[in-house]
């Protein structure tokens, strides 16, 4: 099975890097779909459960959910209520009953508070990776945060790919910004479109392409690969 599939490429440096499929094609985000499903019927842990309802919607299952409680955090808190985490799984169509849902607080708000931390939340629904599978992720993201400020942007792509390689600038149907502006797409949730992505997307993302691949050198190599990393 090729991973990296026949994705449309941008040249970078040395050699030509795979664009929107980058890390991902339709095609596992299918096989891992079609997997999650089945194991959903075969597991009754609530975090185990929720995670595969994720993984159902593909690499950016668990993305998705993160954008969608971070667009509730109005006071920027980076916490949540019982109310906002069960309007927070309902708004993202989490299909889950009211009593799992609490279930699934009350693990999470370890202290009793009354309140849980969306961030190790998201840490702990990620599938789980290898010290190795971490460390790949950042270092492309590292590559691709030229700024260093921990948000990859437009301005942060122009200094690593020459958009004018791209098939469809070539061919005038789209500008450079467009061409960049698709890439950043490709790793935001398709409700919230924001032209950023922020370390913990960019590490969502590929926790859940992570969650298709069986052994760590494959992932590996295909990481290396996809972003042309040493």
């Amino acid at each position: 099975m090729c991973f990296l599939g026949n994705s449309r490429t941008l040249k970078l440096g040395e050699g030509p890097v795979p664009l929107l499929t980058m890390a991902g094609t339709a095609r596992h985000d299918r096989e891992m779909a079609i997997n999650a499903k089945r194991q959903l019927s075969e597991t009754s842990d609530p975090v185990e459960r929720l995670r595969l309802q994720c993984l159902s919607r593909g690499s950016s299952g668990i993305k998705g959910l993160g954008r969608t409680f971070r667009i509730m955090d109005d006071d920027n808190s980076r916490t949540l209520d019982q109310k906002e985490f069960l309007k927070g799984l309902n708004d993202y169509g989490v299909l889950i009953e009211k009593n799992e849902a609490l279930k699934l607080f009350q693990h999470f708000d370890r202290d009793g508070s009354g309140h849980i931390d969306f961030d190790e939340f998201l840490i702990t629904l990620r599938p789980p990776m290898s010290n190795a599978r971490k460390e790949v992720i950042m270092q492309a993201f590292r590559k691709l945060d030229k700024t260093g400020d921990g948000v990859i942007t437009i301005e942060d792509l122009r200094g690593v790919y020459n958009a004018k390689h791209h098939p469809k600038y070539q061919n005038g149907e789209w500008t450079e910004e467009q061409v960049f502006r698709t890439f950043l797409d490709s790793f935001d949730s398709p409700d919230d479109k924001d032209g950023k992505v922020t370390k913990e997307e960019f590490t969502n993302y590929y926790a859940g392409v992570s969650a298709s691949i069986d052994t760590d050198i494959y992932f590996i190599i295909m990481m290396k690969n996809a972003w042309k990393l040493n």
